[in-house]
């Protein structure tokens, strides 16, 4: 089958999206030339870990519990031969521990039976893993394996908000939206783009508007200050 040229205009996506994409995408290489995950890891299921204790929790956070925890866990079986309340104290600080612990273990459970403890490189098999969605299948897609993906976390889908890139506000319709206008070589670096933009500018409560290099783009900034 032919890959889909993303490119082309979604009919629910506004052609001034679609146009200022092009002029968005130079601005955001040039001022974020940095933009990277920010999870440390060496291994994809090591990032797999890193992104389901991500949820709801910085990663600066989380990068301070798994510095020990990669250490105590150094296989995927390893997370299995432990009692569930030890791996609840051990990742305790990232919140929701409790939760985290149990997709911890039903993941883990499900890669060491189905896939002898690699991770799976395919979305419809990674979505399939127990407490896995869309945003964590394409986080350790893009960034350790280099299979283009757009993270719709709560920056992205913020920021490609204001900027009228989506009118939407479900993750997975955010994400779609974003494929039909970025070029597909350009997934994973926008995605860490627009993370960027989103903690050191264009915050939730008070985003820095007039220092923004895209205003002349954003919907947000015209609707608050261009009036």
């Amino acid at each position: 089958m032919a890959q889909k040229n993303h490119k082309q205009n979604s009919p629910r996506t506004p052609n001034s999206a679609v146009r200022n994409v092009e002029k968005i995408l130079p601005i955001l290489k040039k001022e974020y030339p940095d933009a990277r995950c920010t999870l440390n890891f060496t291994t994809p299921f090591e990032l797999l870990i890193a992104t389901i204790l991500a949820a709801q929790c910085t990663d600066e956070r989380v990068n301070q519990v798994t510095e020990k925890l990669f250490k105590k866990y150094r296989r995927p079986q390893d997370y299995l031969k432990v009692e569930l309340t030890e791996l609840e104290e051990d990742i305790r600080p990232t919140g929701f521990f409790r939760n985290k612990a149990r997709n911890i273990r039903g993941c883990v459970s499900q890669i060491v039976k189905d896939y002898d403890g690699q991770v799976p490189k395919d979305m419809g098999e990674f979505v399939n893993l127990p407490g896995v969605g869309r945003k964590t299948a394409n986080v350790v897609l893009g960034n350790a394996f280099g299979i283009p993906g757009i993270v719709v976390d709560t920056h992205v889908g913020r920021v490609a908000q204001r900027l009228g890139l989506t009118t939407r506000t479900d993750p997975v319709k955010i994400e779609f939206d974003l494929m039909e206008i970025i070029p597909r070589k350009e997934w994973v670096d926008f995605s860490h783009q627009l993370v960027f933009h989103g903690r050191r500018v264009c915050s939730a409560r008070k985003p820095l508007c007039e220092r923004c290099l895209l205003k002349e783009y954003c919907l947000y900034y015209k609707k608050e200050f261009d009036q």
